[in-house]
């Protein structure tokens, strides 16, 4: 007999399907988490093809923020 075997549990479909609904925000959340550097690269290239987006550090940070990136 194998150490691993687990016991049958019976759970009903409403709370399994929460739990399947809190995973899928984890992992969304987790995606957005990794995702920083992608949106961080793509706000650049805008300020790069519109450099009056960020005349200064502060209005820079105001236009990233804006659109979802974290400034330290």
């Amino acid at each position: 007999m194998s150490r691993y075997n687990m016991a049958t549990i019976s759970v009903s479909e409403e709370k399994f399907n929460k739990v399947m609904a809190d995973v899928e925000t984890l992992i969304e959340d987790v995606s957005v988490l990794f995702d920083q550097d992608e949106i961080a690269k793509r706000r650049l290239q805008d300020v790069k093809k519109n450099p009056s987006i960020g005349k200064s550090e502060r209005e820079l940070d105001d236009y990233l923020k804006k659109r979802g990136v974290k400034i330290d």
